[in-house]
């Protein structure tokens, strides 16, 4: 049943991403905030900027909610959208995040910039960490449902007989065992001074097993459900739902876990 529900969810999904890519937009040239911040309580927690870098076939606007929430927080914030919707080669779009890095730290003045990052954007952005000396750039990562992994989601796409991954490069790299994660994976998943933090939930239903959503090495790792045995999240819900976001903002502050279970 649990195969037979996740092929179809893929088969959904991956319709959808072909589909995007005939209609949407490349990310902006030039960093832009997702619009001006406001001044709170945790403005003075928040000197460097957060990149919000979206995920595969992940549209701009789409992460405008999780956006809104870090500007009430009083952060100045960009969003990302991945080259090709995140199509293409995974370490082809992280270089292209690495010149995004550096024009948001040219255009406000900042020595680092935090990073707040969904599905495969957290594999383009720890690519760049690792293997592109991001980790000079970045004071703190936090991914949202990202298959550091891999997931069998991917590896089912052959089993539909859509051949390798339908064609889609990002998801061949995203499969299990891949030679892409391989190498992202060999010795050290949080080098550098970085302070890692990753959020996965029970329900996600495009990274499966849900415990490949983690990193080892001194990472933060959080379960939702496990503060929160009630909530249900699911993939996309990550960058909409009000506990992960209370888990996002204290890893923001190099907090403690505490999520607000009945945040809206």
């Amino acid at each position: 049943m649990l195969l037979r529900k996740t092929a179809l969810v893929l088969a959904l999904a991956t319709a959808a991403l072909l589909a995007s890519t005939a209609t949407a937009t490349a990310a902006p040239a030039e960093p832009t905030p997702a619009t001006g911040a406001s001044t709170t309580p945790l403005a003075a927690a928040a000197a460097k900027p957060v990149i919000v870098v979206g995920g595969l076939s992940g549209v701009a606007v789409a992460y405008e909610p999780i956006a809104a929430r870090l500007r009430a927080d009083g952060y100045r914030t960009f969003i990302y959208q991945l080259p090709g919707l995140g199509l293409g080669d995974i370490p082809t779009s992280a270089r292209a995040f690495a010149g995004y890095v550096d024009q948001v730290r040219a255009s406000t003045g900042a020595a680092t910039v935090d990073v707040v990052a969904h599905s495969e954007g957290g594999l383009v952005s720890r690519y760049y960490l690792k293997r592109l000396g991001g980790t000079a750039t970045v004071g703190r990562y936090v991914s949202l449902g990202t298959p550091q992994y891999g997931t069998y989601v991917a590896n089912i796409v052959a089993f539909l007989g859509l051949g390798s991954c339908a064609g889609v490069v990002a998801c061949q790299q995203m499969t299990i065992g891949s030679a892409f994660l391989a190498d992202l994976n060999a010795g050290d998943d949080t080098p550098g001074a970085v302070r890692y933090t990753t959020i996965r939930t029970l329900q996600d239903e495009l990274v499966r097993p849900t415990g490949n959503a983690a990193v080892n090495d001194g990472a933060t790792n959080v379960l939702i459900q496990a503060y929160c045995p009630l909530r249900v999240v699911g993939h996309l819900g990550l960058v909409l739902d009000g506990t992960a976001y209370t888990i996002v903002r204290g890893a923001l502050v190099d907090g403690p876990v505490r999520p607000n279970c009945l945040a809206l």
